[in-house]
């Protein structure tokens, strides 16, 4: 007989929790809309105007007005049909209640409400109420405005018809619940970014965005692209020099789905790729996305073969090739759209491979022919790509051939760490020898590397593989990494997890990191993506009084801490070097009581001042500060770098980092005044 097990003695049916209604979204907030910080919060907004969004891409709305209100409200109203508020059969109550209090319950399961939609699972609105302490729904339709409200998901009364209207549409008022988010705050500009990109994705759709919270002054946004993503690619390539002035776009229907997909080459190395499936941004791609590459790499060969652009000996041109510089946007609807994984990032209807293949490669092949001059410009930049391939080829094989003869040796530079566990170790990139000298001295041995660099590394925005890989301190980078670099690139072969960037707070320092922030973005995007790169956060001023140390990040903090010591900033003394100003006491008697008076004299003068030093370079620390303050994960404070929009971040890099002058002097004469803690 088995032994019975006490502890498990009281567990029986009774301890089975069935969570009902919205309760299951309120427990577990995650789940539903992936977090309870500012993507959350903001998810909500997202939620519903995608319900907006549905009904224009169904042909029923062309107007959305989305207002943020005094007292954290939000509001979403749209011109479509208005939400049912009919009786539903099986519930038992109004279809609008339905809609706001049952998951995976709304018009896109049956097939008859929607042929296309974004919110494919319809949980959508109904996790909106359930995560709002109040929300309200105004429905104008069949003549009459219908209003019902609900707190925590709960509904007050059933839904009641309270006036006459000649217009419909659906208006959604709703307040994120304090209880369950951390952050409250919605931020202007990234609604701004998400509205501006699905006004682009749903062409001829007009949306209306209202900054009407007391804290802040009214500002107002109108976005209408009647050019869909056509004008998408225009602004994409706003101070980019272009190699087809003409954007090539197709716009067709088949079998029930749309296919849509515009393109244009510049100048530059990077390829940006943007795919959607219903207006959703898929960021690992999909059968839409391998579709597009497979037709277009066939195509320009073709062309190219077909207009004896490419000799007869020469071999084919690669999908790396043909992508350098290639700025385009796929978008496809359909009407049951199969995602890989819950955040929908990456397409897995089969049938979207042929369709895309099909459309794009006719479209594009005609496109080559009626602009002769731009599909030869296509071409030259397509064959020059392939000609600095080869030529990075033989560069990266020259390190990997030179690291295989040396038994992998890793650079001279690099003071190594002692593990070999990748998920434990991480390498600090230091500005200069003599803060690399510091920071080896400081280190944790065993789990902290060290790679002083030597200046400012080679601007790789403007740089093709070939060069960069002839720069010494981007390849004593890359080998010590151990990841290869671009297409041969194996984050698998990481030797550190995390990459922090430990840079001087000057401007030099901050030019410095740029220049790491553009090498990693450009060619170790998923060193990015992933979440592998760090900035440091050297302390910019020591305070000390008496035996008390402090350090200060920010002027803030500095004077903080001023304050906490009893002292004022016009009371301290700034001083640029450890020590400066103390008095040493020579002792030669052995009276103990002369020894202790001398003591308390000199504790007793310390103390009369507050001792600021300010760091100009981790230079000027020792190894012990540089430890405490910058190295030791107890203590150290580090800025993990993420990307919310590869898109804005790409064109970011190319402003500051590329070769048109007049956008960038622009945006410094517009954000000078920001500026804080600018050392001249």
């Amino acid at each position: 007989m088995a032994k019975k097990d006490e502890k498990n003695s009281d567990y029986g049916a009774d301890q089975i929790t069935v969570l009902e209604g919205l309760d299951p979204v309120r427990k577990r907030p995650g789940m539903y809309i992936g977090s309870t910080s500012a993507a959350g919060l903001h998810h909500l907004i997202w939620e519903v105007v995608d319900n907006s969004i549905d009904e224009a891409m169904a042909g029923h709305a062309d107007e959305i007005w989305v207002n943020l209100l005094p007292d954290r409200l939000v509001s979403v109203r749209d011109n479509g049909r208005g939400i049912p508020v009919g009786m539903h059969k099986v519930t038992g109550i109004s279809a609008l209640e339905t809609v706001l209090t049952k998951l995976h319950a709304g018009g896109k399961f049956g097939g008859g409400g929607y042929k296309v939609s974004g919110g494919l699972h319809g949980v959508g609105v109904s996790v909106v109420n359930a995560l709002s302490e109040y929300l309200k729904a105004e429905i104008h339709r069949d003549g009459k405005i219908w209003e019902q409200e609900f707190k925590a998901g709960i509904p007050q009364k059933p839904a009641k018809a309270v006036g006459k209207c000649d217009d419909r549409g659906t208006t959604i008022f709703f307040k994120p619940d304090a209880t369950i988010f951390t952050e409250l705050d919605f931020s202007w500009g990234k609604i701004l970014d998400r509205l501006r990109q699905q006004s682009y994705l749903t062409k001829g759709i007009t949306i209306n965005i209202n900054d009407k919270r007391e804290s802040h002054r009214e500002k107002k946004y109108r976005f209408h692209f009647e050019g869909g993503i056509k004008s998408y690619i225009k602004s994409l390539h706003r101070n980019k020099d272009v190699k087809n002035e003409t954007v090539f776009y197709v716009d067709k229907d088949i079998n029930d789905c749309k296919v849509e997909v515009a393109l244009q080459y510049n100048d530059e190395y990077n390829e940006t790729l943007l795919a959607f499936a219903n207006n959703i941004h898929n960021p690992e791609g999909g059968t839409h996305v391998a579709g597009f590459k497979s037709a277009l790499t066939r195509t320009l060969n073709n062309y190219a073969r077909s207009k004896n652009l490419l000799k007869e000996k020469e071999e084919n041109l690669t999908g790396e090739d043909v992508r350098e510089g290639l700025t385009a946007i796929i978008s496809v609807k359909l009407g049951d759209p199969q995602f890989e994984g819950q955040t929908k990032g990456k397409l897995g209807s089969a049938e979207m491979k042929g369709y895309v293949e099909s459309i794009f490669g006719e479209a594009f092949n005609t496109y080559l022919e009626e602009h002769p001059k731009e599909g030869e410009a296509i071409i030259g930049k397509c064959i020059l790509s392939s000609q600095a391939r080869l030529a990075a080829r033989s560069a990266r094989a020259t390190i990997l051939r030179k690291g295989a003869l040396e038994g992998m040796t890793l650079p001279g530079k690099l003071a190594d760490c002692s593990s070999r566990h990748p998920e434990e170790c991480e390498i600090y990139i230091v500005e200069g020898d003599s803060a690399g000298g510091s920071a080896k001295q400081g280190r944790n041995r065993r789990f902290q590397a060290i790679l002083p660099l030597r200046g400012k590394i080679l601007n790789v925005e403007r740089a093709r593989l070939d060069k960069m890989l002839a720069n010494n301190e981007i390849k004593n980078l890359v080998i010590a990494l151990g990841t290869n670099i671009d297409e041969q690139f194996d984050l698998a072969k990481l030797r550190y997890h995390r990459i922090i960037i430990m840079t001087d707070a000057d401007v030099d320092g901050s030019h410095i990191r740029t220049l790491l922030l553009t090498l990693f973005f450009r060619h170790f995007n998923s060193l990015v993506t992933d979440g592998h790169i760090y900035i440091a956060q050297p302390p910019l001023y020591q305070i000390k009084k008496g035996s008390s140390v402090s350090y200060a990040y920010t002027e803030e903090e500095k004077e903080a801490i001023i304050i906490s010591l009893g002292g004022t900033p016009e009371d301290s003394i700034e001083i640029s070097e450890e020590n400066d100003d103390e008095e040493t006491f020579v002792i030669e008697e052995k009276d103990e009581a002369i020894i202790k008076k001398a003591a308390e004299e000199a504790e007793k003068k310390k103390n009369s001042k507050i001792h600021i030093q300010r760091y100009k370079g981790l230079g000027e620390m020792n190894p012990e500060q540089l430890w405490e303050t910058t190295m030791n994960p107890e203590t150290r404070i580090v800025k993990q770098v993420t990307v919310e929009d590869a898109a804005k971040a790409d064109q970011i890099f190319d402003m500051l980092m590329g070769d048109n002058v007049a956008p960038r002097k622009n945006f410094i004469q517009t954000h000078a005044k920001k500026v804080q803690n600018l050392d001249i």
